[in-house]
């Protein structure tokens, strides 16, 4: 039995939305109105490489999230990328279907859905499209979009260039925690750390005060990379508050995940972070979660417990994690 998609929801010309998406009274945009005034921290990655240290640590404490321009990514490969999801998008349902995701089966890369068997529990405005970009031994193309064509090809070339910015944002990340660059990345599996790109598609919604793309939560990655279209929905938790996050062209939105929070002893926060939808336009994003293998031990750094600091967390394994979410939703 074929899924119910949202996109094909809207595409049917919703007057009013149906209630399994409703979120409930405390939840609704309408009634959570983001602080003005307060904007998220921008970071160029051209300055001298201790103040980029500085920034960043400090944005990974206060934050857990921020901006970075000047990384190096041609705005025509950006570009590229997105038109390729959106052209994926855009195709007959039909031929989505062919790609579909199950992940009451076990299989969890593919066209999905956020749908849910229990009928007390709201559903969010999106589709989406997720697969493994690395490392290459563990990729499985078969599950790759055969259309558009130039799919793989550009998806490729993005991968190389996430694993670039990773690998520096990783050592920007241990430095500023006083430790030797590659600390971070070693913990987290080195050359075996995965990268998962998911396309997040949230179409037209006919009530989006309503209703959430992406409900509350924080990353379970050690970092995530997104990239948006030009229709605004981010918001992050801060203060007691949420924070639109204004579109800032050609730059990376990098969020501070799970793994990092905990290897780091809480120093570094990972951020709680929603995604609101839109009337009138269909937002997109494409998020690379970067996470380290099932098997990988994540604890917090021997180096940064002492008496006076003990460790916050306890070790387990990524698979472990995955199963015991951090819960850091506002009272």
């Amino acid at each position: 039995m074929t899924a119910e998609r949202v996109q094909a929801l809207a595409l049917g010309g919703l007057n009013k939305l149906p209630a399994q998406f409703i979120r409930p009274a405390h939840e609704r945009p309408e009634n959570t109105v983001a602080v003005d005034g307060v904007t998220v921290p921008v970071i160029s990655l051209s300055q001298p490489h201790d103040v980029v240290v500085k920034e960043v640590a400090e944005a990974c404490q206060e934050w857990g999230f921020f901006l970075i321009t000047d990384h190096g990514i041609l705005p025509s490969l950006i570009q590229r990328l997105k038109e390729v999801g959106q052209e994926f998008f855009e195709l007959p349902q039909e031929e989505k279907e062919a790609y579909a995701n199950d992940a009451a089966c076990g299989k969890f890369e593919g066209y999905g859905t956020r749908m849910t068997k229990n009928l007390e529990e709201k559903v969010e405005w999106i589709d989406y499209y997720f697969h493994l970009m690395a490392p290459a031994s563990k990729v499985n193309y078969d599950v790759w979009p055969k259309n558009p064509p130039a799919y793989r090809g550009v998806t490729e070339e993005y991968n190389k260039e996430i694993l670039r910015i990773t690998d520096n944002l990783l050592q920007l990340l241990s430095e500023g925690l006083g430790l030797e660059g590659k600390v971070l990345k070693s913990c987290l599996g080195d050359e075996e750390l995965e990268l998962e790109m998911k396309i997040n598609m949230y179409p037209p919604c006919p009530q989006p005060e309503l209703a959430l793309g992406v409900e509350p939560h924080t990353d379970m990655s050690a970092l995530t990379i997104l990239v948006p279209n030009d229709v605004p929905g981010l918001q992050v938790w801060k203060d007691d508050n949420w924070v639109a996050v204004n579109l800032l062209e050609n730059a990376l939105f990098v969020h501070i995940g799970d793994q990092i929070e905990v290897l780091s002893n809480g120093k570094y926060k990972s951020v709680l972070h929603r995604s609101l939808v839109n009337k009138e336009c269909t937002r997109m994003s494409w998020a690379v979660f970067i996470v380290p293998p099932h098997e990988v031990n994540i604890g917090p750094l021997s180096e940064l417990v002492n008496d006076q600091n003990q460790a916050k967390y306890s070790t387990k394994t990524y698979a472990e994690y995955r199963h015991r979410k951090f819960n850091k939703l506002p009272q």
